[in-house]
């Protein structure tokens, strides 16, 4: 099984993610659909020699206990993310492919607006979509952005650390939860006595990591993190709900304030169906959405960003179209992502 592995790995730079489970064929996906190596039959050796090779032993004890664990591993010398998980038929993995150059700005096509997050001082800058959207990626261009253009200090906070970034301008800490500290609220709450300038937060999680980072970016750092939503009032609605009733009042007046820009990407399948493009929604907290969000019109937000284009907001749907106006992708495909 390892040798097929690394050579796919190798090899076939079009994989996003392997799906290896005992008992099964070995499998991963390719621009957006699950393939099958029917001859190659995973083992449950396959998954003691992986975790054995790739985690310490307090890591293999946490699996032990939870039947779950997220991890990275290496294989032919290219860096995976991993969460390793039990099934009715023994364990099992998904490997997501991390790339190991970190990403230019130019290279990703973001949207020229993005360039005011590199610049930003104060503020929470959201990035969401769907799982394998690309939101790390994107987030982790901005930073490197960031790093060679200003004299700042960054931390991450990641679950587990993808991209490895070097000092530049910037310096930068990266941690990773599990390894370098309990839980994201924990270094978060740390990282506000380390001086920083720029936090990336992995992923949003919980209320208490969610008020953490506003707070933060309410008292003069730029935080950056990431939530499975998929569109500027979903995100919103998403940060209020997590608190409880009697608090949303006030943290809508908070999320107006510290809420800088919201990002949604999504990737959709080229017409030859061997690329994928991203197509964006940006909502930028202009005076306009910020009365929304206070006066709980949420709902209301999609038709500024509509009317919005000469502050660079961008709407999904004319993103999609711009797409099928040049050729990349055509109208079914948009529909079915």
């Amino acid at each position: 099984m390892f040798e097929k592995l690394e050579d796919l790995a190798k090899n076939n730079k079009k994989i996003s993610d392997f799906h290896i489970r005992t008992g099964s064929p070995l499998a991963y996906r390719q621009t957006g659909e699950i393939i099958k190596v029917n001859d190659v039959m995973v083992t449950s050796q396959d998954l003691q020699d992986l975790l054995a090779m790739n985690c310490n032993d307090k890591e293999l004890k946490r699996f032990e206990t939870t039947h779950e664990l997220d991890s990275a591993v290496m294989l032919s010398g290219l860096r995976f993310r991993a969460n390793f998980f039990k099934t009715i038929k023994g364990s099992a993995v998904v490997l997501r492919r991390v790339e190991s150059v970190v990403p230019e700005m130019e290279q990703l096509n973001l949207p020229p607006v993005l360039y005011d997050a590199v610049d930003m001082h104060k503020g929470l800058v959201l990035v969401t979509g769907p799982t394998g959207s690309g939101k790390t990626t994107t987030i982790a261009s901005i930073i490197n952005e960031i790093n060679k253009t200003r004299k700042a200090n960054i931390i991450t906070i990641e679950d587990p650390v993808e991209f490895i970034h070097k000092d530049k301008l910037s310096i930068i800490s990266q941690r990773e939860v599990g390894k370098h500290t309990q839980s994201f609220s924990n270094s978060l709450r740390a990282a506000l006595r380390e001086d920083p300038d720029i936090i990336f937060v992995g992923e949003l999680r919980d209320l208490e990591t969610i008020s953490l980072a506003m707070t933060a970016a309410e008292t003069g750092h730029v935080v950056f993190g990431t939530l499975h939503t998929s569109g500027a009032p979903e995100t919103i609605n998403r940060i209020i709900d997590v608190f409880p009733p009697e608090q949303q009042s006030q943290i809508k007046a908070q999320i107006s304030n510290s809420v800088k820009m919201v990002l949604t990407q999504r990737l959709v399948k080229s017409k030859d169906g061997l690329n994928r493009f991203a197509a964006f929604e940006v909502m930028k907290c202009t005076p306009p959405i910020q009365n929304l969000i206070r006066e709980g019109k949420v709902h209301q937000i999609p038709s500024v960003i509509q009317t919005s284009a000469k502050d660079g907001m961008i709407e999904m749907k004319k993103s999609l179209e711009d797409l099928i106006r040049a050729g990349k992708i055509d109208g079914t495909a948009a529909k079915e992502e």
